[in-house]
């Protein structure tokens, strides 16, 4: 006797309802729970051949990620949607040949795969770059340009941007810049934390009041609670308004590291005219030429507070930034409030940049370094016993 996998009766094996799935056989009452079962299955396959066709996860995956670390919940999701796992001793187990179709991981509630889950929500993604013939920025130099375009269109009265010391070669100095001469001083990415808040706060008592901040994710999130938050500064002052532009992030590091670690290599920290993260790589470029090293040199220099940040994407902004996912020279551009939408459009308008749809195979790039950044706080967000 079997029992239908539908609705639970028993069943004689003699029974003309019977349907194959996994080299398994299950048998009905009737065709009312075969169909059940056969559309079940079904949307299971088509979830594969769909899933397939990304990146090709197996389950040994969710196993070094969620289970052996202790985080599964023991749902069932990943037994209820693939016929090669079950649950063995409290522990979802592989008993039958893995294809890496990567079901099992997308439906587990531990794991982050969804778009909004890794980079927030947002309405566009864009690959962009200046339309300024004489600009030389970061990657596409879109964040200067977008100052530039915002400035001298009247649409805010200053910016708070990070420049680099005159008297300490690459230490971050947040300013207030109101002319286009600031804006170009910032250019470049510096991996170190500026407090940039401070800026703002002046920028308000000096009585702006429609400002552009850049920054990455943790001081976006400082100027975001300080809107949101019942008590927060800027939630009672309603006059300042503030277009938060967030940088992609993945680690910075204290700028005495970073000069003991150049030295150390026989260089010049003032003779390095841009830094860049890329590819597990951080770059150092001077006149003559570029040199790289593995970014895990760096590790003991890395800032603590970035051992517990898991956004790379800087989700609270309107507008964020970073030289992943598009072409070299070009900038990924995120837009996610409307404000920020219509004002990165406008500066295409008008002629300040060039841009483009962020492409499928693009955002996937993004989307893979935002999940490594995020599933981190698995391995620090443990609750101790008391």
């Amino acid at each position: 006797m079997s029992i239908d996998p539908i609705c639970k009766k028993i069943v004689p094996p003699t029974t003309p309802f019977i349907s194959d799935y996994g080299g398994k056989k299950y048998h009905f009452c009737g065709p009312e729970c075969k169909k059940k079962f056969d559309e079940l299955e079904k949307n299971v396959i088509r979830l594969k051949r769909n899933l397939e066709e990304k990146e090709r996860i197996s389950f040994g995956k969710l196993r070094k990620e969620i289970i052996k670390p202790g985080i599964c919940t023991l749902c069932g999701a990943c037994a209820s949607t693939c016929e090669f796992i079950s649950i063995v001793n409290d522990q979802p187990k592989l008993i039958g040949p893995c294809t890496s179709c990567g079901i099992c991981y997308n439906q587990c509630p531990r794991t982050i795969t969804t778009e909004e889950g890794l980079i927030g929500r947002l309405r566009f993604g864009y690959s962009a770059k200046t339309a300024i013939s004489d600009l030389k920025g970061q990657d596409g130099g879109v964040v200067t340009s977008m100052l530039a375009y915002a400035l001298e269109e009247g649409l805010i009265d200053c910016a708070i941007v990070t420049v680099k010391s005159e008297d300490d070669p690459w230490r971050p100095i947040p300013i207030i810049a109101k002319t286009y001469d600031d804006i170009i001083q910032s250019t470049g990415s510096i991996y170190t934390h500026s407090m940039t808040m401070e800026a703002l706060m002046s920028s308000i008592q000096q009585g702006m009041r429609s400002i552009a901040f850049v920054g990455p994710s943790c001081n976006i999130d400082a100027v975001h609670k300080m809107q949101k938050s019942p008590y927060g500064f800027l939630h009672m002052f309603m006059r300042a308004n503030i277009l938060k532009m967030g940088l992609f992030c993945m680690d910075t590091f204290s700028h005495d590291g970073i000069k003991e670690f150049v030295e150390r290599k026989d260089m010049k920290l003032e003779d390095i005219e841009f830094m860049k993260i890329r590819k597990g790589q951080f770059e150092f470029e001077t006149k003559y030429d570029i040199k790289s090293f593995a970014l895990h040199e760096f590790d003991a220099y890395r800032s603590s507070s970035c051992k517990f940040c898991t956004d790379l994407t800087a989700e609270n902004s309107d507008l964020s930034f970073g030289g992943v996912g598009s072409p070299q020279g070009w900038t990924t551009v995120l837009a996610r409030s409307g404000i920020g939408y219509e004002i990165f459009n406008e500066a295409v308008d008008s002629g300040y940049i060039k841009s483009k749809t962020l492409e499928e195979n693009e955002m996937e790039r993004v989307l893979n370094l935002a999940r490594m950044k995020k599933v981190q706080m698995y391995a620090l967000n443990r609750r101790k016993n008391v």
